[in-house]
């Protein structure tokens, strides 16, 4: 489905994004090589399983950054300007190598925008559950949507 117009928002519009990723070890070891993040909990099997988790933890930026990546399909693949500002990112519960994370969004808050008047302003609330349905991560998302385009006469 492809991203939606900023007329086509609701305050209160909840979705559940499909498909859910299981997030692999490659995963987390790519993303940490590529970000130069060096955390021996993201890459070192003896130093993880001697910390509280007893394993590797995924780098929470990954899974931020999937959060935001399973999201797009539905809400802004197509008619996204700029994303305005991501916010208020928190990780309740850490994410380990096997888990699988389902996105879900919903509309927080929707504005005319006052500089571009062919577009608007739609705020999200993201959040991953795991497979046992804990919250794994939650942000919102400021997007700058376009509006839809007038009819063709």
């Amino acid at each position: 489905m492809p991203g939606r117009f900023f007329e086509d928002w609701d305050i209160g519009t909840r979705i559940t994004h499909q498909p859910s990723r299981t997030v692999t070890e490659t995963d987390n070891l790519l993303f940490s090589a590529m970000t130069h993040n060096l955390q021996p909990l993201h890459l070192d099997a003896e130093t993880a399983r001697a910390s509280e988790f007893g394993q590797i933890l995924v780098n929470s930026t990954f899974t931020f950054a999937l959060c935001i990546g399973l999201s797009v399909g539905d809400t802004t693949v197509g008619t996204l300007v700029a994303n305005l500002g991501f916010d208020k990112v928190i990780t309740p519960k850490p994410t380990f190598i096997g888990d699988t994370l389902t996105c879900h969004s919903e509309v927080i808050d929707r504005r005319e925008s006052r500089s571009r008047p062919e577009a608007g302003v739609v705020t999200f609330r993201h959040w991953l559950t795991n497979q046992r349905g804990e919250e794994a991560l939650s942000c919102t998302r400021t997007a700058l949507i376009k509006r839809r385009p007038p009819a063709a006469e």
